[in-house]
């Protein structure tokens, strides 16, 4: 009971799932350049490397403090199927759209690029897309 207060109390916190994934993402080898996230100038996260699990990390495009995180599991890319990742950061969401084309295209490891939804941050301001890079 004092935990859920705790959590009305304090909106910052964020869900055990959303950190779990920012931190997997940080511990897997992947270096995070934090950005104002909506301006055009705003950097671009660097090439992870893939975590213990082998999941095939994205880089996400004008990423946020907060960061987005585009995982293609083995099992994923195995299957050849298309494919829609949520990368929602615990702020705002946006989810990317992979064809089964891109999926073998990945596992093949050449170089794909595709859009995310453009979204809001949660205040409802800065509708804005990133791109996502795999390889």
């Amino acid at each position: 009971m004092r935990t859920s207060q705790t959590r009305q109390m304090r909106p910052e916190l964020i869900g055990r799932r959303r950190f779990s994934v920012a931190a997997l993402a940080l511990l897997g080898g992947a270096t995070i350049t934090i950005g104002c996230g909506g301006a055009s100038n705003s950097p671009t996260s660097p090439t992870p490397t893939p975590s213990q699990d082998q999941n095939t990390l994205g880089v996400v495009s004008e990423n946020h403090p907060l960061p987005h995180v585009a995982a293609i599991s083995p099992a994923q890319l195995s299957a050849g199927a298309g494919i829609t990742l949520d990368i929602s950061n615990g702020s705002h969401s946006h989810t990317v759209i992979l064809t089964g084309a891109q999926i073998m295209q990945i596992a093949a490891k050449a170089r794909v690029a595709v859009g995310s939804s453009t979204n809001p941050h949660s205040n409802g301001t800065g509708p804005h897309a990133h791109t996502v890079t795999f390889n």
